[in-house]
């Protein structure tokens, strides 16, 4: 994977444990709300919305990046690669890198909403 596509999946990964932590039933709504109201949490709303759009606007334009990569690699039916078996298989793993990475940036920017 790229350092972009990494990124993007590490970011996946903490937006996953941000949620499934937030559904930890036995944190009390003490705790929540002493957390919440910290100085860095506090910090963190101020410039929540600029951060937010930027995060929108990178995952956006990198699902549409990931489409373009898929549409671009699904050529497969239109050239004929029947002498050279080498060629389709490398095909193959391109469309496959291209519709993960699209799966990736799909699911962090659904997360992200």
């Amino acid at each position: 994977m790229s350092l972009q596509w990494t990124a993007v999946a590490t970011f996946l990964y903490a937006e996953v444990f941000c949620v499934l932590l937030l559904c930890i039933p036995f944190i009390s709504p003490k705790r929540w709300s002493k957390l919440f109201k910290s100085r860095l949490i506090q910090t963190i709303a101020l410039y929540g919305n600029t951060s937010f759009m930027v995060a929108i606007a990178i995952l956006v334009f990198l699902l549409i990046d990931a489409f373009r990569e898929v549409r671009k690699y699904s050529v497969t039916e239109k050239v004929d690669l029947t002498n050279n078996p080498v060629a389709i298989e490398h095909i193959h793993m391109k469309l496959f890198r291209a519709q993960r990475n699209e799966y990736i940036a799909g699911f962090a920017l659904l997360l992200c909403l």
